[in-house]
This record gives structure tokens, sequence and C-alpha cells, in this order.
């Protein structure tokens, strides 16, 4: 059987597209918001507890998803994840209701999160330490892509033909994914075609910090009494309500407080592209520190504290009197944000040993939807009863505080902050 030179790069392209459909399914409903809204009679609070379905759900699978993950393997779990979550989309064009709206996309919370806890685990079966960081954010890339694209792509199907097109087609792409997955993904070891020189290089992993209590990050009470384990939760719970908003609220926000029709809410692609570029830009810095013999985990918290500094200046954007003011300070925001979202990322594959690596993402993350899902419930009240300004102000303080807590709290051994 022909060998298949960097098999490492097919495989994180094909997560690369995994992640691209995973954000367009859950973007659909928010770009399509004013019109499901008025069609289905929903208030704004009526759309923060469907997005807050979703999270719950979202929360959930990301407990149960990564030790899935860990006892399947990648291959079957994402196979399973993405077909999941595929047919809830395409279910919720059949939505009538509040209720239907919300079963669906709880449906689509259960499956989507599951991406997330696989993809970083074939990171660490299939890259050593130096090439994660950028292997994270070529996964991530896609979601900022899928988010760049849905937009566009989401309106233009809903004008060709209705807004129930849009779901239907983009949860059939999710099928069609499939096919080429279960061809392709193998773990190293197993795979019949990948070259024995790209085997060698895998196995050069040098981040030999996390091996010495591998044992400790063991079974449901050993995780739950690793002090990193809740300082990495606090961290994601912490700064990823930043990214939530700009998913489900920034368009409404400038919907109902910019004065733009649906159509021009297209303009938001330019925010979701500079997540692109803070997503390749986060893990090829800290990649270059690595290779400076600046140790893995220690590169990873010296990017972030350069985004915790950039992050805050989403703050100025209702002061700011310009439409493009205010997209550009939102491109520096989601920059920072994915970057510092990047190598918080890759910093947990540099901690966590490999069996156990799917668990203690899936926990970490589930600290982001909780995050998510107390975020909604404000800008919820918030937009009725006010305006979005203090939502935008509260983003001053969240990655500067986070940082701090992940520093002082003593997130890292020593033998992390030492090259190795």
């Amino acid at each position: 059987m022909g060998k298949i030179r960097n098999l490492r790069w097919w495989i994180i392209g094909m997560i690369f597209f995994a992640s691209v459909l995973n954000y367009i399914d859950r973007q659909a409903l928010s770009i399509l918001a004013p019109t499901v809204q008025k069609e289905l009679g929903l208030t704004n609070q009526d759309y923060a507890h469907v997005v807050n379905l979703f999270l719950v759900a979202y929360t959930i699978s990301y407990i149960v998803s990564g030790r899935l993950v860990d006892k399947l393997g990648v291959r079957l779990s994402l196979a399973l994840f993405i077909g999941w979550w595929s047919v809830a989309n395409m279910l919720t064009a059949f939505s009538r209701s509040l209720g239907s709206l919300g079963a669906f996309r709880f449906l689509l919370g259960l499956g989507e999160a599951g991406n997330w806890t696989a993809a970083p685990k074939a990171v660490s079966e299939w890259f050593p330490a130096r090439e994660r960081g950028l292997a994270i954010g070529i996964y991530t890339l896609g979601a900022t892509i899928g988010a760049t694209l849905a937009p566009v792509l989401i309106l233009a199907l809903a004008s060709w033909h209705s807004w129930q097109a849009a779901f239907v087609v983009t949860g059939a792409a999710g099928l069609l994914w499939l096919i080429p997955w279960f061809w392709l993904y193998r773990r190293p070891t197993e795979h019949p075609r990948i070259t024995a020189e790209e085997l060698a290089h895998i196995a050069s992993d040098s981040s030999a910090e996390k091996t010495a209590d591998a044992a400790d990050w063991g079974g449901w009470r050993a995780l739950f009494a690793r002090r990193e384990l809740w300082l990495l939760v606090i961290g994601r719970m912490l700064t990823d309500p930043v990214w939530y908003f700009f998913q489900f609220w920034f368009a409404k926000y400038l919907y109902e407080g910019r004065g733009l029709d649906q159509k021009s809410l297209s303009v938001t692609w330019v925010v979701f592209l500079a997540a692109d570029i803070g997503a390749l830009t986060g893990g090829w810095f800290s990649g270059r520190l690595i290779k400076r013999k600046i140790a893995p985990a220690m590169s990873r918290l010296r990017v972030m504290l350069a985004c915790a500094a950039l992050v805050p200046l989403a703050a100025l954007i209702p002061l700011s009197g310009s439409l493009w003011l205010v997209l550009a300070l939102g491109m520096v925001a989601i920059l920072a944000h994915m970057a510092w979202l990047i190598n918080l990322s890759a910093l947990v594959t540099d901690l966590v040993p490999r069996r156990s690596l799917a668990t203690v993402f899936g926990l970490v993350a589930a600290g982001s939807t909780l995050g998510g899902i107390m975020m909604n419930q404000a800008v919820g009240q918030l937009v009725s009863g006010h305006s979005y300004d203090l939502a935008f102000y509260l983003m001053v303080g969240v990655h500067p505080l986070a940082w701090t807590i992940l520093w002082f709290g003593r997130v890292l051994r020593p033998s992390a902050i030492t090259a190795p």
C-alpha cells in the first residue's frame, strides 16, 4: 500500500474542514435570527433561552464526550459527533415554535462539543509538542473560517430558497464529510500509509514534563483533585464569553444598535477574518518561542500575556461613532482572544497525559460554556432593559484577570517553566 508523506497534515486538514462545518452550523441561527424570530414570534429573551439550551447541551456534551473519545478513540467518536450534529442542524429547518427550535438546538449542542474534545486528542497523537500550537491553530482556523463564511453562505442560501434551506444544505455537508474521514484516519502506529520518517518525527515529542505524574490524572477523583484542572476551567470560563458574545450577539448589536439591515450583516465576516489570523499567529508565535528553547507551557503563557493586553480594546466599541472603527476594534479584540484560546488549548496538551487528554479537555471546555450561559442570560436582560454597552465594558478585565489567576495560581509546575 502506498505511503502518504506528511500524513499528519492531511489529517489535521480533515479536522479543519470538520471545524468549518461546526461553526457554519452553529452560526446559521444567529445570522438568520431576525427572520426566524419574526416568523416564530420570538422575543430577544426567547432567543437568549434558545442559545442557552444549545450551551447547556454543549456543556453536558463536553463532560461526556471527552471520556467517550478516550474510550472509543478519535476515528469513531468524531464520526459519531459529526453525524449527530449534522442531522440536528437539518431538523432545525422543521422548527415551528420556541419549543421545537430549542429542542433541535439542544440536540445540535450535544453533538457539536465533541469536535473540540476529539480534535486535541488527534493533535496529541499525531504531533510533537513544538507543532501542537500550530496544529491546534489550523483546526481552530476552521472554526473561524466557518464563522467568516457563514454570513455570506447562510444569507445566500436563505435568499436563494428559504431560511429552512440554509439548515438543510449545511447539515447535509456534514454527512458527506464522513466518507473521506473513515478512509483516512487511524492512530499513527496503526496507519498503513504512514512513512517511517513521519512516525519517528511524531515520537520525538519532548514534552516530558507531563509524564512524571501521569497516574495522577487517571480517574474522576484524581482529576477533580488537580489544582491545574480548576485553574484551566476558570481561565476558559472567564474569557470564552467574549468569543460567544461575538458569535451570538454581535450581528444583533449591529442590527439593533447600529441600524444595519439583515443583508448588511454580512460585513461581520471581517471580524471573523481577524479570528482566522489570530488562530494561526497564536500557535505560530508559541512555536517560535519553543524553538528558542523556552519550555512549551511557558511559551503559551507568554503569548497569552500579550493577548490579555489587547482584548480590552473591545470596551471602546460603544464609544465609537464610525461603523468601520467598531469593526476594527472588534477585529483586534477577536484576533487577540483567538490567539489566547489557541495557546490555552495547547497548554492543556502540554500538561495532561495523552490517555486522559480528551476527558480533561472536555472538563476545561465545560467551563467555557458555563461562562457563555451566564453571559447570554446577562446580555439578554441588558438588551431588553438597557443596551449592549455594559457587555463591551466588561471585556476590559476578563483576560488580564484570567492570566493573573493562571500565573499566581501556579498552573505550571517548575519543570514546565524551564526548557526541556
